[in-house]
This record gives C-alpha cells, structure tokens and sequence, in this order.
C-alpha cells in the first residue's frame, strides 16, 4: 500500500515526478482535442458536406470536452484522479476506433463527443489539473502551466504525425491506431498517480490581489457570481481562439497551400503555445492569475489583427507562431484565479467548470467560424468574429480588476 502523502510532500520530488507524469498523461489524451481538426478536410470530402458541417464532430468533440470535465472533475474529488484518467485510457481507445469505423458523419460525432470528448480527453485535463494545484503552492503557477503545457503538446505533436499516417493509410486506420496507442500508454502511466493529495489548509495565505473579506467573499461578490463571470470570459476568450487553431488547415488549402502546410502551422502554433504557458507560468507566480489574463487576452486580439493583412505562406507561417506564442498563457490563468479566490475543497469542481466553459467556448467558435465561411464564402469574417469575443473577454477581466482594486473601498463602505 502507498504512503499517505502529508503536507511534507508538497513540491517534493515526488511531487515533481507526478507533474511530468500528469504532463504525458494530457499529451497523450489531449490528441482527442485536436484529431479531428486534422481530418476536418477527410471528412468533407468523404462524407459530401459543407464546412460547417464538416465542423460538427469538433463542435460535439468540445461539447463532451467540457461538460465531462465537470464530472470528471467530482470523481477526482471524490475518488481521486487515477479513477477519471484510467476511464479516460478506456474511454480513448474504444472511442479512436469506434470512429475510425463510423459509416456517417452523425455516428462519427456522437463518438467523438460521447467517448473521445466526455470520457476520454476530459478525464486527462480537469482532474490532472486540479490534482497538480493541490502539490504546489510556492511554485503553482509554473506547475500549472507545465502541466497543461501538455494540452498545446498535444497539439504540437500529433497534427504531423497524424498527417503523415493520413496521407499514408488513411484516416480511418490512423484512428484505429492511436486507440491502440491511447489504451497501452495511458494506463501504465496513471498508476504513478494512485496516492491521494497531501492535506490542504482550509485557504491559501493571500497573494496579489486574493483578498478575502470578513465574509470570504471573493472580489466582494458572490462566489457564484465570480465563477459566472469567468465562465462567460472562458467562452468569450475560446471563442477568439478556436479561430485559428480548428481552421487553419482548412485555411491553408482554401489559399491553395495544402493541407500539409496547415498542419504545420497548427503544430508550431501549439508549440509556441507551450512555451507561452511555461513563461505565462512564471509571470503568474509574480503578478497573480488575474492579470496574467489580461496580458494573454490583449496580446491574443493582437495577433489575430495580424491574420487579417498577412495571408502569405511565409508570413502565415510567422503570425501562427506569434498567435500560438500570445495565447498560450489564457486557459492555465482561470485554473490558478479559481486556486486563488475559492477554497481547494472544491478544486476539481470549480476549476472543472471554469475549463468547460473554455471549452465550450472553443467548441461554439469552431462551428461558428464553419457557419460564417460557409455564409460568406472567406475566412476574414470569421477572424473579425473572433476579434469581437476577444474584446468581451477582455472587458470581463478589466471589470475582475476593477473589482479587486476596489474592494479595500467596498469593505470599508
């Protein structure tokens, strides 16, 4: 039987050993998030639809994505996290090979959200999360942004690869086998995780601007209130970004430079992203999660300004690593607000419903982006789109701020 862990082992070495673990974990399980933006052309063309049809099995994908992370979220609460991420190896496998074999595109989205979205992928985001937040404290916010690293990893990794395979055996086989490949990784690897977290205090010493009031009410709200807000800035801000990162293979063939080329854009993308969650992970230990997101949310609407003028291959390959390199601090600095202003008894929950609200919002601008082309024939609508719901998340976290500086004030008062 495994040691009980006590607050001794937070940032212990096995501390350590579980974030990287956490880290291939999501990797291998954020495959789920970004497969089937590889095959989005396949599809069309397979099955004879438009592109915001050809859209729906993402759409559906984000839509499991989210709301099983919630769930995901209570049974790591409950149970601990090797219970979801030995469900999601089971969840993954079956699903990769279920769709992999779908004789219609309905079929093929019902699995990809059912088994590869709601059991699959969300059992490795949420739960590995939450688990990590509750290791660290000192560092948290670098342990944070390197687990979910894994997420844009993810995104790094397999897009060529899958595209190789694609272009090699097809996509229904290539399906097939990363189900295999899902199922024999995974569940080795979640057994590193079988030992429940150390125990928390009740709440964190203040840092930044966590600032509790006699009441604890985070900001001076209700704590329903805050989590609402985040939530709708969660959409708002996945929304923006869904633009780029579901459409840019498509994108890429519409301007005559092939798939291949769009899939390397996507995975240097991804892979600044990476690097943008390490650095927003160190710059969030400093500043808070708060402003760290509202450094992310301006610097995103920036970059995807810039895809509306350059739409070269060189300079497209250029504006992808700088919108990859912009955003990738957003979606870690919600899990590290929620750690700041609510209590870790309820991590899983929270930071599984703020992540699906991200989530949702990725799944709602991955169709929307599909509709817009669809109705007017370009992509330029789309990033426009995108640019609007960058400015309401924008705004969401200006109020957040404006709250928290104030509260002093409204204390007082």
């Amino acid at each position: 039987m495994s040691r009980i862990a006590t607050r001794e082992d937070i940032e212990s070495r096995y501390a350590w050993t579980r974030l990287w673990v956490s880290l291939l974990l999501m990797t291998v399980g954020g495959s789920g998030m970004y497969s089937i933006t590889v095959v989005l052309p396949r599809i069309q063309s397979e099955f004879g639809v438009d592109r915001a049809d050809a859209s729906l099995p993402y759409t559906l994908t984000m839509i499991g994505f989210g709301a099983g992370g919630i769930l995901m979220g209570r049974l790591s609460d409950r149970f601990g996290v090797l219970v979801p991420v030995l469900l999601g190896a089971a969840g993954l496998g079956v699903g990769y090979v279920a769709a992999g074999l779908a004789p219609n595109l309905w079929l093929l989205g019902i699995v990809q959200g059912v088994l590869i979205g709601a059991l699959g992928t969300s059992a490795t985001f949420a739960p590995l999360v939450a688990d990590t937040s509750q290791w660290f404290d000192r560092r948290r916010g670098i342990a944070l942004a390197i687990c979910m690293s894994g997420n844009y990893t993810a995104g790094a990794v397999w897009p060529p690869v899958m595209q190789y395979f694609i272009d090699s055996v097809g996509w229904r086989q290539t399906y097939v086998g990363m189900g295999v490949f899902c199922l024999l990784s995974m569940a080795p690897l979640a057994l590193v995780l079988k030992r429940r977290p150390p125990p928390q205090l009740p709440r964190d010493a203040p840092r930044f601007d966590a600032q509790p009031t006699a009441s604890d009410r985070p900001m001076g709200m209700a704590p329903g209130t805050v989590q609402a807000l985040l939530c709708v800035a969660g959409v708002a801000c996945c929304v923006a970004m869904s633009m780029p990162q579901v459409h840019i293979v498509a994108y890429c063939g519409d301007l005559g430079f092939g798939a291949a080329r769009g899939a390397e854009m996507l995975s240097l993308m991804l892979a600044m992203g990476v690097v943008s969650r390490l650095a927003s992970g160190w710059i969030s230990d400093r500043i808070g999660g708060l402003r760290t997101l509202l450094l992310g949310s301006v610097l995103q609407g920036i970059a995807l300004l810039l895809f509306l003028p350059f739409d070269g291959l060189v300079s497209l390959y250029v504006v992808s690593a700088m919108f990859g390199l912009f955003q990738g601090g957003i979606v870690p600095s919600y899990a590290l607000i929620v750690r700041e202003y609510f209590s870790p008894a309820e991590a899983g929950a929270r930071v599984g419903t703020v992540l699906m609200a991200t989530l949702l919002g990725m799944a709602l601008g991955g169709w929307m982006s599909g509709a817009v082309f669809d109705l007017t024939g370009s992509y330029r609508a789309a990033f426009v789109n995108g640019i609007a719901w960058n400015l309401l998340n924008l705004g969401i976290v200006l109020f957040l701020l404006y709250r928290v500086r104030a509260l002093p004030r409204l204390v007082a008062a």
